[in-house]
């Protein structure tokens, strides 16, 4: 037993003989958990966990939106002082804008574990104030190890430092990119994915419809589907590609969601797709159900090979190894002309620095990321947190299909609980690119029309096959999949706000007519409504009103109608006489040339 309704499920008697106080390195992974409590009216729960140590928060889970069986899989690591102090897990309830429901608790003992090796650990969920309630259970895995002393701290501090130097000199002396980290840092393909429809969802809405849309993950890329509204059966036909690495697996996560205007989304269903058990090079038409609730996504997935494109750290740029240039040299010169004719050639972006962006947060800071588009090919760096001058010092090399794109780098705010805000943007032709040359670009707004706070430092090198590029020019450009959702049309709105205006304006003119009748404003007009009343009562009957309502269209037809021809009787009277200007115009200017003519 490990602590307040903790167990261990392997089975292991602890060391009696461990010491209590040193240092300790304690290693957890927060798996999963099991039947947690409703906390939410939907019948469900959004549960996070926190851990704490001797009062204090140490580590803090994600957000799980809808589930009361999360899949969490992360993990921490905690120095730990005294092996005395239990660790105190607290799991909650997110809900925006409240304070957080409180869904259970337990105690994790240290004393108990065996030292340097992976326990599995349940942790039976309690609530102090109702000790027989059923809260559910967490699952973990917990690695307890003795950390080294401060000797022997600062000897490895001492060798890592001298090893990072040794490295730095290697550097300089032309390192070159080992197949191993080539492996862990280069696609290994391309998923082209097209989302097609959506049936049978389940409803969100007091109207029994929903309005969904889509989310993918694909390790750290991300998409989202534009909102289809009022309907269980949407129609997508969205098609965009996601890029497959060697190190984040292939298991593609998928989430539909009902788009709520001022409050939080509901959660409609979730399916994931292990890309590794579909054939390459062919088209797949998947029918995926949606997990916990009804409902099938209907998508096309096609996986295909991809040519080297990497994230790596500026101590590993391509392009600074003698060998790996003169090889991507050779690879796009002349004499490789016609071999591949769909790979133009290669860009690296050296992303360094920004400077004075906007502050989004309301602490006066940011959280500032980069993402680089090139076509369809979208890439990110990682996020630096509370700085308005970020440092991300990452290089990006994109294959170029053809050299008339255009580079686009924007700058967003991450936010944990909505989308990121937007920060500025640059847009660079390729071919307006001084190749190795660090410049500092104003960042613009999303039109790239104007300016918005800040700079960011670029450091860009093009190399390319002039033939190749010379016959992508006469093919068609590629088509842009990733497309943002349509904005609101300010002219339209405004439009059908000066329509509702002028509706509530004529019924409020009806009904002061109709009030200026009871109030005697006019004894003839209140006599004649008084008289019109006492008859419309003393013989109305249920009959008249359908045809009350047949007689008031019969109005309105010959009303408009007669209206149309008004209009356009009257817009010919003004093509007439617009046409009767232009014959003076043209008559006048005839006569002008003749008197020129005569003069000459």
């Amino acid at each position: 037993m490990l602590g307040m309704g903790a167990s261990c499920s392997s089975g292991t008697p602890a060391e009696a003989s461990a010491p209590t106080s040193g240092m300790y390195k304690l290693e957890i992974e927060l798996k999963r958990g099991h039947n947690l409590a409703i906390r939410d009216r939907g019948g469900s729960s959004d549960p996070y966990v926190k851990f704490k140590l001797a009062g204090k928060e140490v580590f803090r889970s994600k957000i799980i939106h809808k589930n009361l069986n999360p899949v969490w899989d992360e993990k921490t690591t905690l120095v730990v002082d005294s092996l005395s102090e239990p660790l105190y897990v607290k799991v909650f309830d997110y809900d925006f804008g409240l304070q957080d429901d409180f869904m259970g608790s337990a105690f994790l003992y240290l004393e108990s574990l065996e030292q340097q090796r992976t326990i599995p650990v349940t942790l039976v969920l309690k609530d102090p104030l109702l000790p027989n309630e059923d809260l559910g259970s967490l699952e973990l895995a917990v690695t307890l190890t003795p950390k080294s002393s401060p000797i022997e701290e600062q000897r490895d501090t001492a060798t890592m430092l001298l090893r990072r130097s040794w490295k730095r000199s290697q550097k300089q002396q032309s390192m070159r990119l080992t197949e191993v980290h080539r492996k862990s840092q280069l696609w290994r393909g391309i998923v082209s994915i097209t989302l097609i429809e959506g049936r049978n969802l389940t409803p969100m809405d007091p109207n029994g419809l929903s309005d969904p849309y889509a989310k993918f993950r694909l390790g750290p890329q991300k998409y989202k589907s534009k909102t289809v509204p009022k309907t269980l059966s949407p129609q997508w036909r969205e098609q965009f590609d996601l890029h497959l690495y060697e190190e984040t697996g292939g298991v593609l996560d998928i989430t539909v969601w009902d788009k709520d205007t001022g409050r939080r989304d509901d959660f409609i269903g979730r399916c994931q797709l292990d890309l590794s058990t579909l054939t390459k090079e062919k088209t797949h038409r998947l029918e995926l159900p949606l997990e916990e609730c009804r409902g099938v996504l209907v998508l096309l997935v096609t996986l295909t090979a991809s040519a080297a494109v990497s994230i790596a750290d500026l101590s590993l740029t391509p392009l600074e190894d003698p060998e790996e240039r003169r090889e991507i040299l050779r690879r796009y010169g002349l004499k490789k002309s016609f071999f591949n004719l769909k790979d133009v050639g290669i860009v690296q972006v050296k992303v360094l620095r920004a400077e004075g962006l906007m502050a989004a947060d309301v602490t006066g800071k940011s959280d500032p990321f980069c993402v680089l588009e090139l076509n369809n090919d979208r890439l990110q760096t990682h996020t630096i947190y509370k700085n308005l001058s970020p440092e991300w010092n990452k290089v990006f090399t994109f294959n170029v299909k053809d050299v008339h794109s255009v580079l686009e780098v924007s700058v967003f705010d991450e936010d944990r609980d909505r989308s990121a805000d937007f920060l500025g943007k640059v847009a660079i032709p390729l071919l307006n690119v001084h190749n190795g040359v660090q410049r500092a670009y104003l960042l613009k707004n999303k039109e790239l029309t104007s300016l918005t706070k800040g700079l960011i430092y670029l450091e860009i090198e093009v190399i390319y096959n002039t033939i190749k590029a010379a016959l992508k020019t006469v093919v068609p450009a590629e088509q842009k999949y990733i497309e943002e959702e349509p904005k609101v049309s300010k002219q339209l709105l405004q439009q059908n706000f000066n329509r509702v205006k002028r509706c509530i304006m004529v019924l409020f003119s009806y009904g002061t007519y109709i009030n200026s009748c009871f109030e005697w404003e006019s004894s003839q007009r209140s006599i004649t409504a008084f008289i019109l009343f006492v008859v419309v009562v003393w013989n109305f009957e249920l009959y008249m009103l359908p045809l009350g309502l047949v007689l008031l269209l019969v109005w309105n037809y010959f009303f408009s109608s007669s209206r149309e021809v008004a209009e356009t009787s009257m817009e010919a009277m003004f093509e007439w006489e617009d046409e009767e200007e232009d014959k003076e115009e043209k008559t006048s200017l005839g006569k002008r040339k003749n008197g020129n003519s005569k003069v000459k």
